[in-house]
């Protein structure tokens, strides 16, 4: 047993390194087209294991992330931009005097984004989880679209439908890739611990589940409100990668792109939601050459605007007709190794 716990962790922290190694290679190699791309899927990779905690881990169906990602993008926005900045980017209605005073380093307003999205997680918890399966859906799609409004029809805070312009540029890869193999790590040690037990238990039958003692209640709010907490820094850094936010950019298919995500990587695997990632927010990036024009044995193809996302549906498609439970299924990595050492034995 302890031969086979050491092995796990040799790889564990191989696995890490190899990470690291990637992140410190591509900043100083790639181009910064191919950084972009992936300063987007290291945000998209710590927004996809925290959903995947509450709606495949737990077995919610939860269509929230997109107001956490929102609050934790404003909160960020607000402390990051300078009040000389924000006096004349407010043409709507003036600001708030407290809107104002608000201004910290990058590490305080990440954090503080991520803990405004998991107290407002924590408040909402008790009334969202008073419902079960499509009305938990409907309650917490819901939540998402009462956000956008919020921001939208106070200007004196968000600055309205015109959004926040002039946000420092902070996150850079070794930002968004270290906190997302932060926020891998401790998913994976919430998910093998005592909680994330309770966690499998509520979603494989939820009366089971009480029947046995566990508190389910207790169970589905330390994971909506850890997955809120990443979900507030994920929109933290989206907001510092794009230096402009608006209303518009957090609605209903925010949350339905990291839907597919995981859906596509498996409900229920860590891993599957980083495969998910890379395929969805890589992929789609990968395949713009089929909106231009090309040259097919000769024949020269007019530009075809959205032909790559015809393209990538059918590969989706595709793929989901022959896994059923996604790329991964609910196994991880390591799961993977195991069972091929127990084959050969």
């Amino acid at each position: 047993m302890q031969t086979i716990m050491s092995k796990n962790i040799v790889l564990k922290s191989a696995m890490v390194l190899g990470f690291v190694w990637f992140i410190w290679f591509a900043n100083g190699h790639f181009d910064e087209y191919t950084i972009r791309i992936l300063n987007n899927i290291a945000i998209f990779v710590i927004l996809a294991v925290s959903y995947n905690l509450i709606n495949g881990v737990t077995g919610q169906f939860s269509l929230e992330p997109n107001g956490f990602v929102a609050i934790g993008a404003y909160v960020t926005a607000l402390l990051l931009i300078s009040p000389d900045n924000k006096s004349y980017q407010y043409a709507i209605e003036d600001p708030y005097p407290f809107i104002m005073t608000l201004e910290s380093n990058f590490v305080v307003a990440l954090l503080l984004s991520g803990l405004f999205a998991m107290l407002l997680a924590l408040v909402l918890s008790f009334p969202v989880f008073r419902v079960r399966g499509d009305y938990l859906a409907i309650v917490t799609l819901g939540f998402g679209f009462i956000i956008k409004i919020l921001a939208i029809n106070h200007p004196a805070v968000t600055n309205g439908s015109l959004g926040l312009n002039d946000i420092p540029e902070f996150s850079n890869l070794y930002w968004t890739g270290g906190l997302a193999i932060v926020s891998v790590i401790v998913v994976l040690n919430i998910i093998n611990s005592k909680f994330g037990r309770a966690m499998k238990a509520v979603r494989d039958d939820e009366d089971a589940a009480i029947a046995m003692g566990v508190n389910t209640f207790k169970a589905k709010t330390f994971a909506f409100c850890t997955s809120a907490f990443f979900e507030g820094i994920g929109g933290g850094l989206l907001a510092a990668l794009l230096t402009s936010i608006s209303p518009d950019l957090f609605d209903f298919f925010f949350t339905f792109q990291l839907l597919i995500i995981i859906v596509l990587g498996g409900l229920g695997s860590t891993t599957g939601a980083i495969i998910g990632t890379v395929l969805v927010m890589g992929g789609s990036e990968w395949m713009r050459f089929l909106d231009e024009p090309m040259n097919l044995f000769g024949y020269e193809t007019v530009a075809m605007p959205g032909m790559r996302m015809v393209v990538f549906s059918l590969i989706l498609i595709f793929i989901m007709l022959f896994a059923r439970e996604g790329i991964m299924g609910k196994r991880e990595l390591t799961d993977l190794f195991k069972s091929r050492k127990k084959g050969g034995k």
